[in-house]
């Protein structure tokens, strides 16, 4: 992979990290505990929050392992790994890596895990 690649892939990646970065910050009050006073709110709406924060810890779940995903493929552009599979060390399909950057792993090994 030639070095204006890999500043395309590195560009792509940033603004993946900053994009996860801005959406943690906006769904923090949407994670924080369910008031379980019974005189102040009702059974169902109890239910519906603690259903919405479940939703909300499980997104922000996914968002930081997305967020790890990311961070790994910049220390691979620099430690010049980038673009090659982590398990078979073949290159990976631009096209691949356009559709999801941090893509570790070629098409064949993909398939197999």
């Amino acid at each position: 992979m030639n070095q204006k690649d890999l500043n395309f892939f590195q560009k792509l990646l940033l603004g993946k990290q900053q994009e996860l970065d801005s959406r943690g910050i906006s769904t923090q009050e949407s994670t924080k505990a369910v008031n379980l006073d019974q005189s102040t709110i009702g059974r169902l709406s109890r239910m519906d929050a603690m259903q919405s924060q479940a939703m909300a810890l499980e997104t922000k779940r996914r968002r930081e392992i997305e967020g790890i995903r990311v961070e790994a493929a910049l220390e691979r552009i620099e430690e010049e790994e980038y673009g090659y599979c982590a398990s078979c060390e073949e290159t990976i399909n631009r096209r691949r890596l356009e559709i999801d950057p941090a893509n570790p792993f070629c098409v064949t090994c993909a398939a197999k895990m």
